[in-house]
Order: C-alpha cells, then sequence, then structure tokens
C-alpha cells in the first residue's frame, strides 16, 4: 500500500490538517462529498473507525484510513469514551461537549483523563490493521487556549512534565503532535506505511 493515495474517511477539518502535518509523507485524498458514513455504533475506538474506512473504501475502491478517538475521565468510569464527539447530543459542538465534561467534573478529586485515538486502514483487498494511541494527563476545572479542538482547551497531558499545566490547546502544534493520541497512532500508522 506504501506510495498509493490513501482517502481519509472523515469530514472534521481539524482532523484532516492535524494527520496531514503528522502523515507528511503519505497523500491524503479527502472523502468524496457524495459518500455518507455510516453511524458509528461500535462498542470501541477501534470498531468505529474500521466502519468509517470499510465505507470509504467500499465508496472508492482506494484504501482509506479512518479514526476514531475520545477521552476517558477515570471519575465518570470511563466517559464519554466512544461518545465523546456526540456527548453533549448528536448535534452538539466541540464546546457543548466540553462544557458537559467540565459539569461533570465539578468537584471531582480524581481528575484523571485519557485521549485515546484508533486508526483503521483498509485496503481494497480485505486486509485490515488498527492502530492505538494514548495521552494520559488530568482534566482542569476551566478551559484555557486556543489552539486544538474538542476537548483540548480542558485537557493537560503528563508528558509535557511536572509542573508544566499548559493545556492541548495551548501547545503548539509540533509539542502536541509529538505527545497526542492521534500524533501516537498516526505514527505506528506512518511505520507500517514505510
Amino acid at each position: 500500500m506504501s506510495g498509493k493515495p490513501i482517502v481519509l474517511a472523515s469530514r472534521n477539518e481539524h482532523k484532516l490538517r492535524e494527520l496531514a502535518e503528522i502523515l507528511d509523507r503519505v497523500e491524503l485524498l479527502p472523502l468524496p462529498a457524495d459518500v455518507e458514513l455510516p453511524p458509528e455504533d461500535g462498542a470501541t475506538f477501534a470498531d468505529n473507525a474500521l466502519i468509517k474506512a470499510r465505507a470509504a473504501v467500499a465508496a472508492t475502491g482506494r484504501p482509506a484510513i479512518a479514526d476514531d478517538s475520545g477521552i476517558e475521565a477515570a471519575a465518570l468510569g470511563g466517559r464519554p469514551g466512544v461518545r465523546s464527539a456526540r456527548y453533549a447530543g448528536p448535534t452538539a459542538d466541540d464546546e457543548e461537549n466540553l462544557d458537559l465534561l467540565l459539569r461533570e467534573l465539578e468537584g471531582q478529586e480524581d481528575r484523571r483523563v485519557a485521549y485515546v485515538c484508533a486508526i483503521a486502514l483498509v485496503d481494497p483487498d480485505g486486509a485490515e490493521r488498527t492502530f492505538e494511541g494514548r495521552t494520559e494527563g488530568w482534566f482542569t476545572p476551566e478551559p484555557r487556549g486556543s489552539g486544538g479542538f474538542g476537548y483540548d482547551p480542558g485537557f493537560v497531558p503528563d508528558d509535557t512534565g511536572p509542573g508544566d499545566e499548559r493545556t492541548m490547546a495551548e501547545l503548539p502544534s509540533g509539542e502536541k503532535h509529538a505527545i497526542s493520541h492521534r500524533g501516537r497512532a498516526a505514527r505506528k500508522l506512518a511505520e507500517a506505511l514505510r
């Protein structure tokens, strides 16, 4: 599959930009506008990524990648998890999802969270692989920063070291990609494509 253009099964502009930066030697094609992705009703991030990648392959006949990612809060038993993008409802935006998680963690002693990303790679010949990345951290009581997207303004990664309380939304993109769940999963994918 190395060297072939790959369809990215997503219409999320932030994900498109982030993955294009991380996978800089891979030619990513946008999902054609007429392709409708099926509902993400899998039990795991990998299930949902495979659902989308398979649909993109079926519609285009090209290799495809898709990711599913989200945040898991220890105090909430792993919620929002696979429902991260729709946590505050099916039409909720990033800000509404972030606000709901902030409210639910209010007063919680345990503010530990983890970002999880699964990227699925599906080839027209039926070969399938998944790659997972994980970033541990804690959630702030108030959002900070204007970079990133989703839950980034509340997520402080452990990887930046003790005493560094910058959120993912406050990190420069290169620093964020080096430690992010999506960056980790994408580097595993890039290694497999080589």
